[in-house]
């Protein structure tokens, strides 16, 4: 996945959020971008996210978004989401699997580091 996110949108110059939709057997369904920002920022909006997953019948989620600052760690805001979308997406039983922040030459996983809540 990291080399997939990293050749998709690791060096653009602006951020992109992307959500990938696995099946019941973890196939991907699509990878779409969402949500489109500035150099530093974009906005996320967890009801948009739940709305796009439920009509493509999404087993789980894979969020993904990118940092054209050039640090791949995540920022408070990321942090936050990361506990926030979890709440939407359980309400509908489709599991966050991971969000993943990427740029050309780094990667960074909340699953790979622990961070993820398990409920």
């Amino acid at each position: 996945m990291r080399e997939f996110l990293q050749a998709k949108f690791g060096r653009l110059p602006h951020e992109v959020f992307l959500c990938l939709y696995p099946d019941s057997r973890q196939h991907l369904i699509e990878c779409q971008e969402l949500f489109r920002g500035s150099l530093t920022h974009t906005t996320v909006y967890p009801r948009e996210i739940l709305k796009e997953a439920l009509s493509r019948n999404a087993s789980a989620l894979i969020a993904a978004h990118n940092h054209p600052s050039g640090n791949p760690l995540p920022s408070l805001a990321d942090q936050e989401l990361t506990k926030t979308l979890p709440k939407a997406l359980q309400l509908v039983d489709i599991p966050l699997l991971d969000h993943c922040n990427v740029n050309g030459s780094g990667f960074f996983s909340f699953s790979d580091a622990g961070l993820m809540k398990k409920d």
